[in-house]
């Protein structure tokens, strides 16, 4: 009987007790970090109001009363009068509407920028298919060469009809991409045979390649592409001259190289030396060793730093503008240059800014899934 009436007496005090709090959810976490006292809550509704202010006024200005086309002469001159009334109060996005052919295609001809157009398109295509993994075959070296082959065809020209455009008159979101694709699809087979270099055992091989990483890191990448425009042809044969584009494409191969040589031999010595052990215990050859166990493990391990440095170099290509080569950056710079488009530089900054973010973005996105994937196939 005590049972029971125990039990009737526990039934109704856990009917009357409220509902635990939820420990887990958007209100849960923001209860945590956002509420959790008297000072945390009074910053965050202060943050809060500056943010709701910032972003009501920035869409007033970007949007509501932004200025999207003005009238152009039949000579090309555009009237920007209304532009100029509404500074400061909205955007003038035609600004972005007249230049952006030149800005993304810098001088190439404007009756071929359908060339450039194709060429971004399949450097995007590229990317996409070495993301995906079902790809990861010797015939993605094939598609590779074959890509690159016709992106050369389009840039170039003066074959299948093709009008013969030259490298100078190159510019824009094209040589952006030119100069991070080649750049980095060169300097990563670099950088592991640097980073294995200097796990040598030879000393001969391991000072030379400690000597590349350190001279190359010792020296900001302006120095080097100077060098590469300008003292690099005083130590060729006379009548001899190799194109502006390409030297400065080795320097930043090299450069990347001896960065991404240390993230590698990171992996490399963070991986454990039972590893090494057990290969060496199979009777492989140090290439099977290291092509089919040691290398996929220390990659993986420095996936996060990997992607960080290929969003530093993609960015840097900036740099080539001290050289005159005419990159994305340095296209939409030229484009304000015009008197009548003076003074509406922020909003070409922005739209370049857009550019750069939605790759360096795509690319980490794809890193933090790559590295989940790998990191869930590891624990299976």
């Amino acid at each position: 009987m005590s049972d029971i009436t125990a039990g009737t007496t526990l039934h109704s005090s856990s009917a009357a007790r409220s509902a635990p709090v939820n420990l887990v959810g958007p209100m849960a976490w923001a209860r945590a970090n956002l509420f959790a006292n008297w000072w945390s809550t009074a910053i965050t509704l202060a943050l809060g109001y500056l943010f709701i202010r910032f972003a009501v006024s920035f869409v007033d200005w970007a949007f509501i009363n932004a200025i999207w086309s003005v009238p152009v002469s039949p000579q090309g001159v555009a009237n920007t009068e209304a532009c100029r009334e509404a500074k400061g109060v909205g955007a003038c996005w035609a600004v972005i509407t007249e230049k952006h052919r030149f800005i993304l295609f810098g001088t190439y001809p404007y009756d071929e920028h359908w060339r450039p157009l194709l060429v971004c398109f399949l450097f995007v295509g590229l990317y996409i298919v070495s993301a995906m993994r079902r790809f990861w075959r010797w015939e993605l070296a094939l598609i590779w060469v074959a890509v690159l082959t016709a992106i050369g065809v389009l840039m170039w020209g003066g074959v299948f009809g093709l009008t013969y455009v030259p490298q100078e008159r190159w510019g824009g979101l094209p040589i952006t991409l030119i100069l991070a694709t080649f750049g980095l699809a060169f300097a990563f087979p670099l950088a592991i045979l640097v980073a294995l270099g200097r796990r040598s055992s030879l000393p001969a091989i391991k000072a030379l390649c400690v000597l590349y990483v350190e001279l190359i890191r010792g020296v900001p990448l302006i120095s080097l592409l100077f060098m590469a425009s300008v003292m690099f042809p005083l130590f060729l044969p006379e009548g001899m001259n190799i194109d502006k584009l390409l030297r400065a494409q080795i320097a930043i191969i090299l450069f990347a190289g001896a960065y991404l040589a240390e993230v590698v031999r990171a992996g490399l010595q963070a991986l454990p030396k039972g590893q090494y052990e057990a290969a060496d215990a199979l009777g492989l050859s140090y290439w099977k060793k290291t092509g089919l166990i040691i290398l996929p493990q220390a990659l993986r391990l420095v996936i996060p730093p990997l992607v960080n440095t290929f969003i530093g170099f993609f960015k840097d290509t900036s740099l080539v503008l001290i050289i005159g080569i005419f990159d994305l950056l340095t296209a939409g710079k030229t484009a304000i240059i015009e008197p009548s488009w003076q003074g509406f530089g922020v909003e070409v900054y922005i739209a370049l800014g857009l550019i750069y973010f939605i790759f360096c973005y795509a690319m980490s996105k794809y890193s933090a899934g790559l590295e989940t994937e790998l990191n869930k196939g590891r624990r299976r």
